[in-house]
């Protein structure tokens, strides 16, 4: 069997227990409030010539707010939700989706992501047709061609972080993975072993695949604050140094953090100029826990980035790292706040919203209400059933109206 056909033979025989629909419940809020917070971004009214799917996983990945996968780097359900809520799938859809993202992500592996690909578009191609090609109603085989047909989508780079093509291109994953079932279901044929060899041409290991466990092996990390994920740490580590302190930010002569090289992989703006690379930036989230008390939409913006005083602290940051670990949350972080004469230290391996620290009710309730702020939409209203419609009375904008435009402009 190849492994696009172990993959399909789960995902079609998937039968979701208690905790994976709790899974599939948490991860359909989260990711439908993320989307609705972002709505005004601006490349939501430049996005349309993207499907439905395609617009809404733009939307919910590109306040960099959703969960993360942890074992693949991926971020599941930014590609999965608005696949299955544009297809008319379901939590199981959803769950069948997610499965073989997780599964793939790891087979690829920390190398495939330490090497610049990014890993989220690449699975997640795949990952969109199985959920596509679920919600549709398609057998193992059709499963196993779908994914074989998404191969050729399967891109993305880490390059594009901190730009509008980060977000855009989870977008192009998910409508790529729904023509891919399309085509599939209209009976194109594709070899399933095209999947061993993409797996093998990007260096992943096939044999890694392993179809036991929870739909979703390992859980899914919900993000405190709306930042790569590699930030959560660092940020709370701060808070907890700086907690208690009179501290008057002036005062800061040098900031050390200490982590595993791994774990700044994905931080690649050191001087950031713009909100969107301050959510990739140590440097600007060492910033941002001296001076701020929050950690919302606002601190992520481009003002708050080109503060002054924010860049006076960027230039203080002194970032020691070591090999111990290739993923997010390897080893812990250290960080010790040098503060005239006095130091001011920490220490943190898991953060709020990781697996090992799931949120609170508090906590995700505080989240979805800060991202449903200015609608209409209530946490209770995102259901498997209305969550459409919910995204397509606040995100979609009309393809044919935008292709009149085009067509009108000089």
């Amino acid at each position: 069997m190849t492994t696009a056909e172990r993959l399909a033979e789960w995902a079609a025989g998937l039968q979701p227990t208690t905790d994976d629909l709790a899974l599939a419940e948490r991860a359909l809020q989260d990711t439908v409030a993320v989307a609705l917070a972002a709505r005004d971004e601006q490349i939501l009214s430049i996005c349309n010539v993207l499907g439905e799917a395609g617009q809404w996983a733009t939307a919910s990945h590109v306040i960099d707010y959703d969960d993360l996968h942890m074992e693949s780097t991926t971020h599941i359900s930014t590609v999965c939700v608005p696949v299955a809520l544009a297809t008319g799938g379901n939590a199981r859809a959803y769950l069948a989706g997610a499965g073989v993202m997780a599964r793939l992500g790891v087979a690829l592996g920390w190398g495939h992501y330490s090497s610049g690909w990014h890993a989220t578009t690449t699975s997640g191609a795949l990952a969109a047709a199985v959920v596509a090609g679920t919600a549709r109603g398609l057998d193992a085989q059709g499963l196993a061609r779908a994914m074989a047909l998404a191969v050729p989508a399967a891109g993305g780079v880490q390059r594009a972080f901190g730009t509008d093509g980060k977000s855009l291109q989870v977008g192009l994953a998910a409508d790529a993975g729904i023509r891919a079932a399309e085509l599939a279901a209209a009976g194109a044929s594709a070899d399933p072993s095209a999947v061993d060899a993409w797996i093998e041409l990007l260096g992943g290991d096939a044999t890694a695949v392993d179809c036991s466990g929870p739909a979703v092996p390992g859980g899914l990390a919900i993000k405190i604050y709306p930042a790569c994920y590699a930030l959560q740490r660092p940020i709370t580590a701060l808070r907890q140094a700086l907690s208690g302190v009179d501290l008057d930010p002036a005062d800061v002569r040098r900031v050390e953090v200490h982590t595993p090289a791994a774990t700044v992989h994905p931080l690649i703006h050191h001087r950031p100029e713009t909100g969107l690379q301050g959510k990739f930036s140590l440097e600007y989230a060492v910033a941002t826990a001296v001076l701020d008390q929050q950690h919302g939409f606002a601190e992520f913006s481009d003002a708050a980035v080109r503060r002054p005083e924010a860049r006076r602290l960027v230039e203080l940051v002194d970032t020691i790292v070591d090999d111990s670990g290739d993923w997010l949350l390897a080893g812990e972080v250290r960080v010790v706040v040098h503060v005239g004469d006095e130091r001011h230290e920490a220490r943190l391996q898991y953060p709020p919203g990781s697996p090992q620290r799931p949120p609170t009710p508090e906590e995700m309730g505080e989240k979805l209400a800060i991202c449903l702020a200015g609608s209409d939409v209530s946490a209770t209203d995102i259901t498997w059933d209305g969550a459409a419609e919910i995204l397509r009375r606040n995100l979609t904008t009309d393809q044919d109206h935008h292709h009149e435009e085009l067509e009108e402009t000089p």
